[in-house]
Formats: C-alpha cells, sequence, structure tokens
C-alpha cells in the first residue's frame, strides 16, 4: 500500500466487534471486513485475514509475533492496534516486514485512572465484601465492630510509573487527601510534582516499604515481568494493598494470593491477571475486588479509540507518518527500573 492508495482502494481487516460508530466510519472510509463475533479470531484465521488486507486493526487478544509476520506475505503493511498497549505485537518483527505499527494512547487515561480510584476506594472500605454480606443475608442492622476497613484519607498512595494514566490517578487520589509517591526511573517535570505534591522515589524497594497503597501503572515488558516479585511484595507493610490496573504480568499473582490469604498484606483491587483470568487461588483469596478488564470500559474511551485508529489508518493511506506509530526503543523515562 502506498500513500496513493488511500480511501476505498485500501482493505483493512478487523479482528474484533468494534462499536458500530467506528464500524460505519471504516465502512465509509474504507473497504472494510469486520468480525461479526465477540469471540477471538484463532491464529490460523487471523492470518489468513491478515493475508488478504492492507491494513489489520488487532485487539489485546491477538498475539501478534514474528512467526505470524513471516507467515502473512508481502501485502500487509500496517498494524492499527486498537488500544494503547502492544506487548501483543511483536513490533520488531513487524518492522522487519515493512509493517508499521501504531496504536490508541492517550484516551484511555481518565476512565482507567476513574477505575483505579474506585479501586483505592473499594477495597480498604470493603465495599464488595459489604455487598455480598448484604445479598448473603448477613446484614442484621448496624454494628459499632462489624465490617470495619480502613480509612483512606492520611494514608501514602505509591504509583509505579507516573505517565498519564499514573498522573490522572495522583490527581484524583491527592483530592481524597492520599499523598502521592512514585517511582520511575527518572523524576517527573518538577511543575507536575510540585502540583501534585509527590516525592520521588529513585528506588522501588524504599517506596514499597514506606507506602499503604500501591497502584501499578507500567507496560508490560520483559523488563517489568513480576516487577512486583514475592520478594518485593514482602517488603509492603501487612495493612498495605495492591492495585493494579495496567497488565497482570507485572505482579506475580501467586504470591499475592499467598499472602493476602496468609494475612501477610489487606487485600488486592485488580482489572488485569498473569494469565488472563483470575486464578482459582486468587478468586478464593480474601479481601479482594476483580473486576473483568473493565478499566477502559466506557462508551466515550471505546469510540474514541476507534476514532484514533481510524486517524492513524487514513494518514497512512494518505502517505502521511500516522501520529501513533510505535517506534522501538522511545522512553521518556516513566518506566520503572527492574531488579
Amino acid at each position: 500500500m502506498s500513500g496513493a492508495t488511500g480511501g476505498k482502494t485500501v482493505k483493512v481487516a478487523v479482528t474484533r466487534k468494534l462499536p458500530e460508530p467506528v464500524e460505519a466510519r471504516l465502512r465509509d472510509l474504507f473497504d472494510a471486513v469486520f468480525h461479526e463475533s465477540d469471540d477471538p479470531l484463532s491464529p490460523a484465521a487471523l492470518i489468513e485475514r491478515a493475508r488478504d488486507a492492507d491494513v489489520l486493526a488487532p485487539t489485546l487478544g491477538d498475539r501478534l509475533d514474528a512467526a505470524f509476520f513471516e507467515a502473512v506475505g508481502d501485502r500487509l503493511k500496517l498494524v492499527a492496534n486498537f488500544g494503547a498497549g502492544v506487548d501483543h505485537i511483536d513490533v520488531a518483527a513487524a518492522n522487519a516486514h515493512g509493517v508499521t505499527v501504531t496504536n490508541t494512547p492517550s484516551v484511555l487515561a481518565e476512565d482507567a485512572a476513574d477505575m483505579a480510584m474506585a479501586l483505592i476506594l473499594a477495597v480498604p472500605r470493603r465495599l464488595v465484601e459489604g455487598v455480598r454480606a448484604l445479598e448473603a443475608g448477613e446484614f442484621q442492622g448496624w454494628s459499632p465492630t462489624w465490617m470495619l476497613g480502613r480509612r483512606v484519607r492520611g494514608k501514602k498512595l505509591g504509583i509505579i510509573g507516573l505517565g498519564r494514566v499514573g498522573e490522572a490517578i495522583a490527581r484524583r487520589a491527592k483530592a481524597f487527601g492520599l499523598s502521592i509517591h512514585y517511582h520511575n526511573r527518572s523524576p517527573i517535570n518538577p511543575h507536575i510534582e510540585d502540583e501534585l505534591d509527590a516525592t520521588y522515589w529513585d528506588s522501588l524497594d524504599q517506596m514499597l516499604a514506606r507506602v499503604d497503597i500501591v497502584s501499578v501503572n507500567c507496560p508490560h515488558t520483559p523488563a517489568t515481568f513480576h516487577l512486583l516479585s514475592r520478594r518485593r511484595l514482602e517488603l509492603l507493610q501487612p495493612q498495605a494493598y495492591v492495585v493494579n490496573i495496567s497488565r497482570g504480568e507485572i505482579v506475580d499473582e501467586e504470591a499475592l494470593a499467598s499472602m493476602i490469604e496468609e494475612g501477610r498484606l489487606a487485600g488486592a483491587g485488580l482489572d488485569v491477571y498473569e494469565r488472563g483470568a483470575p486464578s482459582e487461588k486468587l478468586l478464593k483469596a480474601p479481601n479482594v475486588v476483580l473486576l473483568p478488564h473493565m478499566a477502559s470500559a466506557t462508551v466515550e474511551s471505546r469510540i474514541e479509540m476507534g476514532e484514533r485508529m481510524i486517524i492513524n489508518i487514513k494518514m497512512f493511506s494518505d502517505g502521511h507518518k500516522p501520529p501513533d506509530r510505535v517506534i522501538l526503543g522511545l522512553d521518556d523515562g516513566r518506566l520503572p527500573q527492574a531488579g
């Protein structure tokens, strides 16, 4: 596909059902092929669909590894990911086969931060546990000692990865009276740091030992796999909580579940899981709030993701550089340090 072949001559293969306004716009602008089901395509079907397309529009559930790009042939020129994270795409392999990769950054930050803040409130105050007790008929009236949680105001929130989402969480948390602590490879803009009254920790270990709530907000890379390992989880105080809306692989889920079960951590709020869905052990752990990967699940964000994806496709098909190209090695210092 060259820049002169824009419009309806560009064939776009979509791998999952998207919101109707997004599909309608794709239909208007391109020769778009849709997946009518919300179930993911099989690896073989994904390859078959990509072979006959100029542009593939995948989602988080589609694994595009080196073998995929080897198999799809020469027609595919753009992978326009519907989502911000691209750890399911081998970007180096794509580039080696002449395929550009784009994503949809920025549009999810506010909705994701809302969900993180909801978990920061829900877990210490035992909201889900209270709902379940009520539904089970256990509530017999107010009691001075029943269903006691922990106050949020005055607690220390440690944010791992103070990027767009982390900053949005920090603003919400500050309004609720939490003090903000964060760990990146380097400090953020001093004006933003002053505005948030945030404390920078060069050492993740030292920060973990001093905070009451940990919010994980960094991408999954080889360097961040099990960044919150058992060793690091053991640095947390027994009354601490872990919140993760980022990527499940960043937390050692087995260790987390065991420590909560043993009373060595107070609880957790999770929207993502190491193996896609929560383990049986985590499901049985006390004082956890488990969500089905819904931090970005608002009508507005999904439509905005689609609009951003379409802009990338249109710019590329018109011979311009798409605004959201994923560039290997680009690093703004916001990733945490491994080890």
